[in-house]
């Protein structure tokens, strides 16, 4: 029973082992590319929500402007 245990954890064979290491490093990468991408999408998403306040603030500027003299 021991020996199934062992081998189903990836005891002694170094292919499991390799493998796991391999996963593991894939893992690791992914998470460092969200967190890289979650970055560069908050600065995105900043930068449109202000893009939207300065064109709301145009839109109030134009329709506030006195009219022009004919």
């Amino acid at each position: 029973m021991a020996k199934a245990l062992l081998g189903y954890v990836g005891g002694s064979d170094p292919r499991l082992l390799a493998e796991m290491r391999r996963l593991q490093q894939r893992v690791q990468d992914l998470e460092s590319e969200l967190g890289r991408i979650q970055a560069e999408n908050d600065v995105l998403a900043a930068a449109a929500s202000h893009d939207r306040i300065m064109e709301s603030m145009e839109n109030v500027d134009a329709h506030q402007a006195e009219p022009a003299l004919t």
